[in-house]
């Protein structure tokens, strides 16, 4: 590995630092930066996590996209995992701390609202980032292609039903702009680029594919700092204004990772998976949709509400906590592998 590898989670927690630091001394800047979107998605966001996704789509070899049918157990852990078990543990560790752990801390209906935002995390399971995450632990390129795809499809249909029934509300208005603008931004155009790209190197020379992909490298992990930069920019003043608040939220979404990851990681080792699928589809349920879960949330009950706030708690939690887990998946990563 690359100095940028070697020592990323320096490199983001500096980010982290400097996101906070640049939004308490130049909130004008990131406002303005956050106000450049279009249907709840930021555009320079977009950018950024373009730039981590592409040097990922280059290595999709579409003649071996065809064989993930004749592996389908990681798909069908997946997909298990997150939507019959996420988004019900995710409801019930949001009543379990609101409603009884923290309950002398926090009013009834923040409580309320704190557990109706972890759900709508609960109900998105990531797309993007996914194929970061994938990159880092040496996952099959195809085979995250096709689980993530697949995941898109289902949470078309059943993202709305779920987050109906846990919130016990009947209009869940889901929002297809945001949802059908961050799937074409985040994997139909940077899946797009990376075919066409994939195809003029290979047709070049037998190494060319391989070189370009190193040298892209870098600019992958430049792009997920940036980012990083960018959404703790975005939520310094909430994060020095409510320090406690973000403090309990992120408690029980913290013990969610940790929890649907080994619970996953569990069903990979029974049904005996190989670890270059197995560390995927683990990572896969325990990232989120941000994006969606805060567009949700914000329709549903404000910009200012606790529920909104949950969500963007999820985002902040997001990245520190999945770098943890893919560094356990490396580590387990087996010897001969």
């Amino acid at each position: 590995m690359g100095v940028f590898e070697r020592y990323l989670t320096v490199w983001v927690g500096l980010g982290i630092l400097a996101g906070v630091g640049l939004g308490l001394v130049m909130p004008s800047v990131f406002q303005a930066v956050a106000a450049m979107e279009i249907a709840q998605v930021n555009l320079v966001v977009a950018v950024f996590i373009w730039i981590m996704i592409y040097p990922m789509m280059i290595q999709i070899d579409w003649h071996a996209v065809k064989d993930v049918g004749k592996r389908p157990q990681g798909l069908l852990l997946t997909l298990v995992v997150n939507w019959l078990i996420k988004p019900f543990t995710m409801a019930a560790l949001g009543v379990l701390f609101f409603q009884y752990v923290f309950a002398d801390w926090v009013d009834p209906q923040s409580a309320s609202e704190y557990i109706a935002g972890m759900i709508l995390l609960g109900v998105a399971p990531c797309t993007a980032m996914v194929f970061v995450w994938s990159q880092l632990v040496k996952g099959d390129a195809n085979y995250t292609l096709v689980q993530v795809s697949v995941n898109d499809l289902i949470m078309v249909v059943a993202f709305a039903p779920i987050a109906a029934f846990l919130l016990g509300v009947t209009n869940v208005t889901v929002p297809w702009e945001t949802l059908l603008l961050s799937t074409v931004l985040y994997v139909v155009l940077p899946l797009l680029a990376g075919m066409a790209t994939r195809q003029v190197l290979v047709k070049q020379s037998p190494t060319a594919l391989g070189q370009f992909v190193a040298r892209l490298k870098p600019w992958s992990v430049v792009g997920l700092i940036a980012t990083v930069v960018l959404l703790f920019g975005f939520q310094a003043g909430t994060i020095v204004e409510k320090p406690g608040v973000i403090a309990l939220i992120a408690v029980p979404l913290i013990l969610q990772s940790y929890g649907i990851f080994f619970i996953t990681w569990w069903g990979a080792k029974w049904l005996k998976l190989p670890h270059n699928i197995a560390g995927p589809a683990c990572l896969i349920g325990t990232s989120n949709f941000f994006e969606l879960a805060v567009a949700v949330a914000i329709s549903l009950f404000g910009l200012n509400s606790g529920a909104a706030l949950a969500t963007v708690v999820g985002v902040l939690v997001e990245v520190p906590v999945m770098l943890s887990l893919v560094a356990i998946v490396n580590a387990w990563r087996p010897r001969t592998a």
